[in-house]
């Protein structure tokens, strides 16, 4: 025999005799850390997986981890359909835990929306503003329908388009004055701002007015 064959039945009596003397379940890692590293991990897992498959040990898998444990018929009188039972019995509380976990989910949940609502008291509070705010509303409107000086919207109408006319002359007669000035500027002999002081032009930027939007 090889010596690695030797290795591997060495470690497979060894975990044998560990997992009969302890009589309870372990991964793989557990039995390699538990047996302080005197064969390496995957001598144990190749190990462990070998005694499963002949029958030696049990394996249960949950989730990604297999878990493996002695047989139970050495230490009692248990029938086969005794452990299969209670192996049903495992499933079984296995599925109540699993609906358990989703319904304290969903608690959860509802628990976190009513903890981010209003309490009683501070919707009782919050309404109680928001009347005063709504009755303070009314009343403003009730004095701005109260008042005389109220322009009818042909008026209102009227006011606009006279400005809009205002505006768009003011932009048309900038925009002439502009042009002459540019032309002017062509052939004389000093600046902008000077001409500007020796005409004595007044500009919209002189007295800090732009044209408003139409």
């Amino acid at each position: 025999m090889s010596k690695k064959k030797e290795n591997e039945a060495e470690a497979a009596s060894s975990i044998l005799e560990y997992l009969n003397t302890q009589n309870r379940p372990y991964s793989a890692g557990d039995i390699f850390s538990n047996l302080h590293g005197k064969f390496g991990k995957t001598i144990v897992v190749k190990a462990c997986e070998s005694l499963a498959s002949s029958g030696k040990i049990n394996e249960k898998i949950y989730g990604k981890q297999k878990v493996y444990a002695p047989k139970q018929t050495q230490y009692a009188d248990y029938k086969e359909s005794d452990l299969q039972q209670i192996d049903e019995e495992i499933k079984k509380y296995e599925k109540i835990c699993t609906e358990l976990q989703r319904s304290c989910k969903v608690l959860e949940e509802e628990y976190r929306v009513l903890k981010s609502s209003l309490t009683t008291e501070e919707a009782i509070a919050r309404l109680s503003e928001l009347n005063k705010i709504c009755q303070n509303n009314q009343d403003h409107l009730k004095r701005i329908k109260s008042e005389s000086n109220h322009i009818s919207p042909a008026e209102k109408d009227k006011i606009i388009k006279n400005r809009k006319t205002a505006v768009q002359t003011w932009k048309k007669r900038k925009r002439i004055a502009s042009d002459m000035m540019d032309a002017i500027l062509e052939n004389y002999p000093k600046t902008k701002k000077q001409f500007i002081e020796d005409v004595g032009i007044e500009t919209d930027e002189e007295y800090n007015v732009t044209v408003p939007q139409i």
